[in-house]
């Protein structure tokens, strides 16, 4: 069986691709990504992109058990795919711009009539908007922290009394990118600013959300109805954090204070619950699975409020899965407290995509 693996790779990763995995690659696009003038490599422009090591982790575990391709997820994508002549694709693409970028991979790979891992176009792009998520959610019951959204172009408008501290983030952006630790706010002036900031650096909506005092948990999900696993939480320890710091993920404390070299002690993994806690994170996780139509795997990230309820912050249908412990990914942290390696892990999304398709 041959599986392609769609990837978008950091602009320095295509070199060691190339060298290290030569065998592997079937279209490589000619021209490099594009680049922000004097940004530097970790631009956070790329911060959705995964690394060359991250890259030949996934090629290798899913060689194991199948032939496999590599194909670059840009302009020449369709032609890459209809060259290496697919069974399946192991979608790990991000995409660059626009709302609907996780979407286009599948979306093409549908047109074209390959089978593909994780979900489908649909969900893709509604889990990438933050807002259109919350509805959906909220919808169908699904505990998540009161928002409202400033549309692109449009001036702040406050609702009255919306509780305070709040959050400010970009809309459509994951990796915590546009999430900086002072966009905590706990004044109207502050929250003001930062609904600006957001809105001129990243040129789209922002959201702004009630702040939830509670514990932070993200958990990763893995398979199909009556056989989805929920792998154990894992707890975000914010006492950790620099000094002065806030209790939030932010883009500091996933890519400045928390490196490779250096990792930090942030997660906790099984997190400390009681029967009654995990349970509640359970189902929350599960309904989120059903009311979004998830398929295969992702990771969802939750927040008690005050009253210790789980409430959704986040899901993300194509999740992070650096392959080193000490990188700090949640997802394989999760996976590897129930006793799988990595390779397992590439393996296990592959045979619910499988057994999903019929494969």
């Amino acid at each position: 069986m041959r599986v392609v693996l769609a990837y978008n790779a950091k602009p320095s990763a295509r070199s060691n691709i190339r060298s290290e995995r030569p065998q592997f690659v079937v279209e490589e696009e000619a021209e490099p990504p594009p680049t922000v003038p004097g940004a530097a490599e970790d631009d956070d422009r790329y911060a959705e992109w995964d690394d060359h090591e991250t890259i030949i982790a996934v090629a290798d575990a899913l060689a194991s058990k199948y032939e496999v391709r590599l194909v670059e997820a840009g302009p020449r994508f369709a032609q890459g795919i209809l060259a290496a002549r697919p069974d399946l694709v192991f979608n790990m693409s991000e995409g660059l711009e626009g709302v609907s970028r996780e979407a286009l991979v599948p979306a093409i790979l549908e047109l074209l009539g390959v089978p593909y891992t994780g979900s489908d176009p649909l969900t893709l792009a509604l889990c990438l908007d933050k807002a259109w998520t919350k509805v959906m959610l909220t919808h169908h019951g699904v505990p998540n922290a009161p928002f409202f959204l400033v549309e692109e172009g449009a001036q702040p408008h406050i609702p009255e009394n919306f509780p305070l501290p709040a959050l400010v983030k970009p809309v459509h952006e994951g990796s915590s990118k546009g999430v900086k630790d002072d966009q905590l706010v706990r004044t109207r002036a502050e929250m003001e600013d930062r609904i600006r900031r957001v809105a001129r650096d990243y040129h789209q909506g922002v959201i702004v959300e009630s702040f939830l005092p509670g514990r932070e948990f993200t958990v990763a999900v893995l398979g199909n109805g009556a056989k989805l696993r929920i792998l154990p939480p894992v707890e975000i320890l914010f006492g950790v954090f620099p000094e002065g710091a806030n209790p939030i993920y932010s883009w500091e404390a996933k890519w400045i204070w928390d490196r490779p070299e250096n990792p930090l002690e942030i997660f906790k993994c099984p997190a400390d619950l009681n029967p009654s806690d995990l349970a509640a994170i359970q189902k929350v996780c599960a309904d989120t699975v059903r009311v979004l139509r998830i398929r295969d795997w992702a990771r969802v990230d939750l927040r008690m409020d005050a009253n210790g309820v789980p409430n959704v912050i986040e899901i993300n249908p194509l999740p992070g899965i650096l392959p080193r412990p000490e990188m700090n990914s949640c997802f394989p942290k999760a996976a590897r407290a129930t006793g799988m390696q990595y390779q397992d892990l590439i393996l296990a999304v592959a045979d619910a995509a499988r057994e999903r398709l019929g494969l």
